[in-house]
């Protein structure tokens, strides 16, 4: 990744009537880098992104473009796009009047109009769509349009508030690949932004996860995965086992009743911690073998593998295994030591990780509720 910054924002604040909002966030993006705000609603990742743009001015802190401070300067004069969730294309010009918009506006030659507009309808996959009524295009073409008239002015950062939110789920995995692609291939920064935690994994550089205006982890998407900061990272970010526990010593760790080794050190003797360990990672066998145990509660089929809740000691677990264990069956629980990851106490501390009101339907209920405050 190139490492020069082109932008930063240095304890950026910003409350709307006395409610805070973004709590004097730090961050710095880089060129051609496709770097991704992720959070739930209300954490404050539109708002960064509207801060960048322009939309809003921050009520302290500073953003920086190329080392200048921007704060005052209008979006217009800044060397970037935004390409929303409802996609404002104009409704009364035909596809290839929107994507030229912004270069009649620059008083672009007719013939280099249309070359930019043909190389631009060549990179979202629209060729021959040139004369269409874009109020006749399906939802991803019309995405389509809009990201190619908001690139076809070459800005330096691209803005994406929730693009893919009104697509249905196969069409924002195809969509999710063409971003990533256009991406690498323009070599512009985007800056993202989703509450879809697949999304942002799979498609970013960098993702940067928020919480109650702050920001409170920025890493690689293995990174974020593999090593959350603290236990609003670990679940937000895939599924989560978020444990009581007490570091014994550099690399041991006790919890659930059992000592384990792990790979952690640095925390003080017999500091409290959470100790995380995702459902893949640990293996079901006799329960002789296990170093825990514990009686199956339920079993879902999921495709490729059994999503099992199991109760060790009051917890209930979630075990995501290609095994299948039968309801009420006893069995033990075998976890290596690169299977636990140990996170210092935070705000966010037995709020999260036990499966006792786990369900499905719940989850997607959160989902629709999200998507439709977003949409507001």
């Amino acid at each position: 990744m190139n490492e020069k910054k082109i932008i930063e924002l240095k304890s950026v604040a910003k409350s709307f009537d006395g409610e805070v909002i973004l709590d004097n966030i730090d961050l710095d993006v880089y060129e051609k880098e496709f770097i991704t705000l992720l959070g739930p609603s209300g954490c404050g990742k539109t708002t960064t992104l509207r801060i960048i743009a322009g939309f809003v001015t921050p009520d302290n802190g500073d953003v920086m473009f190329d080392g200048v401070k921007i704060n005052n300067v209008p979006p217009y004069k800044r060397s970037v796009n935004t390409v929303f969730q409802k996609y404002a294309l104009f409704p009364h010009l035909n596809v290839y009047e929107n994507i030229a918009f912004a270069l009649r506006l620059n008083k672009v030659s007719e013939e280099e109009i249309y070359e930019r507009v043909e190389e631009m309808l060549a990179m979202v996959n629209l060729k021959g769509f040139e004369k269409r009524d874009v109020n006749l295009l399906s939802g991803g073409q019309q995405q389509r349009v809009a990201i190619a008239r908001a690139l076809i002015n070459k800005p330096r950062v691209l803005l994406l508030d929730e693009p893919l939110g009104a697509l249905d789920l196969k069409l924002r995995k195809d969509m999710q690949n063409e971003l990533k692609n256009i991406q690498r291939k323009t070599g512009i920064t985007f800056i993202y932004v989703t509450h879809d935690q697949e999304e942002a994994l799979s498609m970013s550089d960098t993702v940067v996860v928020m919480a109650n205006g702050k920001i409170q982890q920025i890493g690689t998407p293995t990174d974020i995965y593999n090593e959350p900061e603290n236990a609003f990272v670990a679940d937000f970010i895939g599924e989560s086992n978020i444990i009581d526990g007490v570091m014994l010593d550099d690399y041991r760790v006790k919890f659930s009743g059992h000592e384990f080794n792990c790979l952690d050190k640095g925390f003080a003797k017999n500091e409290a911690i959470d100790a995380v360990v995702r459902p893949e990672d640990v293996d079901v066998v006799e329960p002789e073998k296990g170093m825990l145990c514990g009686i199956v509660d339920s079993v879902t089929f999921k495709g490729v593998h059994y999503e099992t809740i199991v109760t060790i000691n009051n917890f209930k677990w979630m075990i995501q295994s290609t095994d299948y264990v039968a309801p009420s069956q006893k069995i033990g629980l075998y976890i290596e030591p690169d299977a636990i990851h140990i996170m210092k106490k935070s705000e966010f501390s037995d709020m999260f990780g036990d499966y006792s009101s786990f369900s499905d339907e719940l989850e997607h209920l959160s989902d629709i509720t999200e998507e439709e405050e977003e949409r507001e």
